[in-house]
């Protein structure tokens, strides 16, 4: 059997550190070299988008190999069905290798994609597609996402209005097929091709909502405001995809001085923080663990890996 373990947490909750401790080089677990990672990120598949979003450093990454990171300009749209393949794909490439998949990330849209499959939603024409693209750029994120919330306001309820990917995405279908995404339904049995563990990590809010503050405010001190002008210098606008990003969108509020804007990431992180868990709610066989507990991690990845 194929084994995948996945471990999801929000943002700024460790995860991608407890990873290395675990399978990198410099790890002194019994795990070390044994994994790497793909990552579940819906931001840092985008290039130039690296302190906004915490992006895995090249020193890092050579301690525990990545894959998805760096892969599209900010200019692409990219959603879960480019991450299913994508990371389905990096899954069976390290497995070829002898090594364990390990899927890390905060979107739990695309894990729980990538676990359970995709919904039975049809599958768009490039017409349909290229017709919703154009609106988006004549007409911007916030009126189609408008236009969302009057044919299918079930699924707008559940994603960033700032999200156009997903925006489009359900638009395409409801222009396709004439039904909103959210009437069809979700698989809800996990994929027979891997065995997977699913390792949801938590933190107490206060702690988590310190780490994200802290985590912010290493955002800036590293040169976030340089890195959002290096962006726009280069093509990026508000409505460019990438931009869309908690770190990045706020950028773009009129009126807002560089301290508030720092203050409305800090809050919108918050926010999507408490979102994160929702799409991770009724995964089969998921195990919530502290976040710190990593004799418990690594007893449940020792009892997974030895089946």
């Amino acid at each position: 059997m194929k084994r995948v373990i996945v471990i999801f947490a929000p943002t700024a909750c460790g995860k991608t550190a407890l990873a290395e401790n675990i399978f990198g080089k410099g790890s002194l677990s019994c795990f070390k070299g044994m994994g790497e990672v793909v990552s579940a990120d819906s931001q840092t598949v985008y290039r130039g988008l690296n302190i906004g979003t915490a992006k895995p450093s090249p020193e890092e990454m050579e301690q525990l190999p990545h894959h998805l990171i760096d892969i599209v300009s900010p200019s692409v749209q990219f959603g879960a069905g480019d991450f299913f393949d994508l990371a389905d794909a990096a899954c069976r490439e390290i497995l070829s290798r002898n090594k364990f998949p390990v899927v890390v990330g905060g979107s739990g849209f695309y894990i729980r994609n990538f676990l359970m499959g995709l919904t039975s939603a049809p599958v768009c024409s490039p017409q349909v597609r290229q017709f919703i693209k154009d609106r988006l750029a004549a007409e911007g994120g916030r009126v189609l996402y408008e236009e969302l919330c009057a044919v299918d306001p079930v699924y707008a309820a559940k994603i960033n209005p700032n999200d156009s990917s997903r925006v489009c995405r359900a638009l395409e279908v409801y222009h396709t097929s004439g039904m909103p995404l959210s009437s069809y339904k979700m698989p809800e049995t996990l994929r027979p091709d891997y065995e997977f563990l699913v390792l949801v990590l938590n933190r107490a809010r206060e702690d988590l909502y310190r780490r994200i503050d802290l985590r912010v405010d290493k955002m800036f001190e590293d040169g976030l405001e340089q890195e959002v002008a290096a962006l726009v210098k280069n093509g990026c606008t508000k409505d460019t995809p990438a931009m869309k990003a908690i770190g990045y969108s706020e950028f773009f509020l009129d009126g807002m001085t560089l301290p508030q804007i720092k203050e409305r990431i800090k809050l919108d992180s918050r926010h999507y923080a408490k979102k994160q868990y929702t799409y991770m709610k009724g995964i089969p066989g998921a195990v919530i663990v502290d976040a710190d507990d990593m004799e418990k991690i690594e007893s449940l990845i020792m009892k997974f890996c030895s089946r």
